[in-house]
């Protein structure tokens, strides 16, 4: 489903806090490179991996799994293989406050959509908010 770069602005500045799913302490990753770009434009950031919990990371704790987030979330942020994605979505169902499953570039899962519009979230598919929002002229 796209989006137009008025439904993508809209997204990326009523966010606040973005949950970075399959985020990387390595400084050579996308994901990694991402989730410092954004905590560099103001967001927080809270790193979701189980390889990389109770470590710090662009200034938050990493968690496991999304289910130890208490905090409202805006945007579910996916650096993870589309195979993950509908698991991913039912978790972050439970969260408080989530209004859209960013699925990054190359992240492809038809189920995982299907789960987060039936449930009524928004989805942006193959992109990147690093990309986005210097496009949109928003940095």
């Amino acid at each position: 489903m796209p989006q137009t770069d008025d439904q993508i602005r809209d997204i990326l500045t009523s966010a606040q806090t973005i949950a970075l799913v399959g985020a990387s302490q390595n400084t050579a990753r996308p994901s990694y490179q991402v989730g410092e770009f954004l905590t560099g434009q103001g967001y927080r950031v809270i790193p979701v991996n189980p390889g990389l919990a109770g470590q710090n990371l662009f200034g938050e704790t990493v968690v496991g799994t999304l289910a130890e987030i208490t905090d409202p979330v805006d945007i579910v942020d996916v650096f993870r293989a589309g195979d993950a994605v509908p698991a991913i979505v039912a978790e972050a169902l439970k969260l408080t406050g989530p209004r859209t499953i960013w699925l990054q570039l190359g992240v492809d899962s038809a189920e995982g959509v299907a789960l987060a519009q039936e449930n009524g979230l928004k989805v942006v598919e193959n992109r990147c908010p690093k990309i986005e929002m210097p496009r949109l002229g928003m940095v």
